[in-house]
């Protein structure tokens, strides 16, 4: 058995390496079918977000679950990286430690916004776009559905989730309100129609915002957020344009390629005349090439110029931090010894069943070699022979258990069923 994470987040790699490596929701689904006809056996599921790139991979049989190299190896190939680019950026995670990983980024314990309500809806997304295409199996199945449990358990039993802070929220409450007093007169551009741009925009509106325009390559998308929210839906050929007009632009796309580069805004910003314009970048890949950030009438964040600001948010939820991880600990080792009872069970039952019937075999062969024995002597004589079963099997089975305890339980496991010729 072997359950193992690859990956890296906005804690172990920058931007540039992040987007280096997304996926858009094609991609994912695409990248799962491909490694599971290069793994055939194994179980995936690839979380994809702003903030972070995990490739969980598991099988029952350790040796049928691809190593750290190969996982790399496959990301790697995906996106046409030189995989030794990417090695030292991607943290590795096996066993418990990946239990304990995955149920705190369901948690949002190791958001970049603590406490943040998103992370749980891109968890969940993830395992169901990887169970309905049949990535998943046995291992992967319960990881998740126990992360989402545990994911649950933490937002009703402490305050971590209280007043919940987004990505969005931080952004426009600690950014643009340092550049904007008001912004009932501000013409705000939205690029792309998905849930991060749409949350951006609630908190502008809950300030004032009314002039609202949201552009989308898929019209339907951009006019079903327009009706949400009175905006206007505009064309995609018209982008140049808006940037133009716009104070403000939310941008959250899933373009795997910058959607303006420096030479595209180059004679947008000769005819804004100096006029500010704040952008938020908050797509991943960016949106926005950096360079575009260079005018000196253009500020441009990206997902990682938040962090400063997401840490104040960390602080302040610091004393509900022990109780969320206690919770996380507990419902970590909870599941580790399910998860190892259920994979060394059989292999118990079945050797006790096996010296069950050969004691019973021996017990009635001698028994019925014996003349006139009573029916207290029959039940001390198997009393005798069950300690003796007991004691024998209590040494192999109690090493299994300080082994299954350390997780290093597998070599024993086989040892076991070959010594004793147990057979599945």
């Amino acid at each position: 058995m072997k359950l193992q994470i690859i990956g890296c987040s906005h804690h172990s790699a920058s931007v540039d390496v992040r987007e280096r490596i997304a996926f858009s929701p094609d991609q994912t689904r695409d990248a799962l079918q491909q490694f599971q006809s290069r793994f055939p056996g194994s179980e995936a599921v690839l979380l994809s977000t702003c903030n972070r790139v995990e490739f969980y991979t598991a099988a029952e049989e350790s040796h049928i679950c691809p190593s750290h190299q190969d996982v790399v190896a496959f990301l790697a190939e995906y996106h046409g990286i030189d995989q030794s680019q990417l090695f030292d950026d991607l943290f590795e995670r096996t066993g418990e430690d990946a239990i304990r990983h995955l149920f705190t980024v369901a948690a949002s314990l190791d958001s970049m916004v603590v406490g943040e309500a998103q992370i749980l809806s891109q968890v969940k997304q993830a395992y169901e776009m990887a169970r309905l295409g049949n990535s998943t199996g046995v291992l992967t199945n319960q990881a998740f559905q126990a992360a989402i449990r545990v994911a649950k358990r933490v937002a009703t039993e402490t305050a971590i989730n209280q007043k919940r802070v987004s990505i969005p929220s931080v952004a426009v409450g600690d950014y643009a309100h340092e550049f904007f007093e008001t912004f009932d007169d501000k013409r705000v551009l939205v690029i792309g129609a998905g849930e991060m741009g749409e949350e951006t925009l609630r908190y502008l509106m809950d300030l004032g915002t009314q002039d609202i325009t949201i552009i989308n390559r898929s019209m339907e998308r951009a006019e079903n957020l327009a009706a949400r929210t009175g905006g206007r839906a505009v064309a995609w050929d018209q982008l140049d344009e808006l940037l133009l007009a716009a104070d403000m632009v939310i941008s959250t796309t899933g373009a795997t390629e910058p959607i303006v580069t420096v030479e595209s805004f180059r004679p947008i910003a000769r005819r804004r005349a100096e006029r500010l314009l704040f952008i938020l970048d908050l797509a991943v890949p960016r949106d926005f090439e950096p360079g575009v950030g260079d005018y000196s009438d253009v500020y441009l964040y990206s997902v990682d110029d938040l962090a400063k600001a997401c840490e104040k948010n960390k602080r302040a939820r610091a004393k509900e931090w022990p109780k969320a991880e206690r919770l996380i600990e507990d419902e970590t080792s909870r599941f580790m010894a399910e998860l190892l009872h259920r994979s060394t069970g059989p292999t118990i039952r079945r050797l006790r069943q096996q010296a069950a019937s050969i004691k019973e075999d021996e017990l009635t062969r001698l028994l019925n070699k014996l003349n006139s024995v009573s029916d207290v002597d029959k039940a001390a004589i198997s009393k005798a022979f069950d300690r003796v079963v007991n004691k024998l099997l209590h040494p192999p089975l109690e090493s299994l258990r300080d082994e299954v305890e350390q997780g290093n339980h597998e070599g024993l496991l086989d040892a076991m069923k070959r010594l004793f010729q147990l057979r599945d």
